[in-house]
């Protein structure tokens, strides 16, 4: 087939005997990490989807999430189910921190409408990055600094061999006790059972999850009926047809003219 720029989520596995002049792969989502990148050869280049619509949605998101540990809401679902009136003292945004892990395109989305809410934000990236407002962090050592001061935590870090598995027990310990989790990147970077010994031990005191290691989880998966956990079905930022065909087709023009592409990943990075 005359094909040489395909959009798609999974690559079937024949993909390069079916579209032999393959130039580009488009992911539709913000990730590329649904690709096994050492079966693309380097003369097809893999673009993720740099859609503003989805930017939005994330932020949006976020701050739904962080309002609604912020404000305790899970506690209060959870007395509902049991007639229960148990009202919980309040702190003010400006006296929660939320931090967030990963500070790309959508973590620097979601920082500025928690910033505007009124949260103080810290945020943590593989190098350092000065944004205006944030307290940021890099590296290691940044890391534990970080977690420290973090009331609520953001997971929107790209999904790498780095990363897999990175919120856990070792992680969630240097939060401060009580402190609250939200994920809304991939499912792999949570070790299910810690943060469940987690909730147990008080260490974390409520969660919002967007993704999961499977999806949906089984029907006897323990996040199901947890009442320190709201669950989402993987909705935290979806391409938006009309701004994301836009980007998908701008892309291809500027590819069409030997311009450099937005979302181009670095190979060795893996996003």
């Amino acid at each position: 087939m005359e094909v040489e720029y395909l959009v798609i989520w999974e690559l079937p596995e024949n993909f390069l005997e079916l579209f032999p002049r393959l130039r580009v792969i488009f992911s539709i989502g913000a990730g590329v990490d649904q690709f096994d990148l050492t079966e693309i050869p380097d003369s097809v280049q893999v673009v993720r989807m740099l859609d503003p619509g989805i930017k939005d949605c994330v932020a949006e998101y976020v701050a739904l999430a962080a309002l609604t540990l912020h404000r305790n809401i899970p506690s209060y679902l959870s007395d509902q189910h049991t007639t229960a009136w148990n009202p919980i003292a309040s702190l003010p945004a400006r006296k929660t921190r939320v931090g967030i892990l990963g500070l790309g395109d959508l973590g620097q989305a979601a920082a500025s409408r928690l910033q505007a809410i009124g949260f103080p934000v810290s945020g943590w990236s593989r190098s350092l990055k000065v944004l205006s407002g944030i307290e940021s962090y890099s590296g290691d050592e940044g890391l534990s600094k970080f977690l420290s001061c973090t009331n609520i935590l953001v997971c929107l870090l790209p999904l790498t061999d780095s990363t897999r598995g990175i919120l856990c027990s070792a992680l969630f310990n240097q939060l401060p006790r009580g402190a609250c989790l939200v994920n809304p990147g991939r499912g792999e970077h949570l070790c299910e059972q810690d943060l469940l010994d987690s909730l147990d031990s008080g260490q974390i005191r409520a969660a919002m999850l967007d993704v999961f290691q499977n999806e949906p989880p089984k029907v006897n998966h323990p996040f199901w009926q947890h009442t320190a956990i709201i669950m989402t079905p993987h909705i935290a930022g979806t391409t938006q047809t009309d701004s994301g065909g836009t980007a998908l087709l701008e892309n291809v023009l500027r590819h069409r003219s030997g311009e450099a592409m937005e979302g181009e990943i670095n190979r060795s990075m893996g996003y």
